[in-house]
């Protein structure tokens, strides 16, 4: 068995970089709007359900950058 880390994407790496540009470039980076409304829509559905908007929220803004970082 083999420790190769060029076996196929990193997405820890490349979700790490995303949340930190987000967080130095705020809404000029291009991830920040669609994150920003998977986290809205997140929270309309957590409010439905028992999870709460909260936790909902993360929820949805987890969806939307796992997507972003999928393109």
């Amino acid at each position: 068995m083999s420790n190769n880390k060029n076996q196929g994407p990193d997405w820890v790496e490349d979700a790490k970089n995303e949340i930190v540009g987000i967080g130095k470039q705020g809404m000029k980076h291009p991830s920040t709007k669609p994150v920003l409304i998977g986290a809205g829509i997140g929270a309309v559905a957590g409010a439905l359900v028992i999870g709460g908007p909260i936790l909902g929220g993360l929820a949805g803004a987890g969806v939307a950058l796992f997507s972003r970082l999928n393109k």
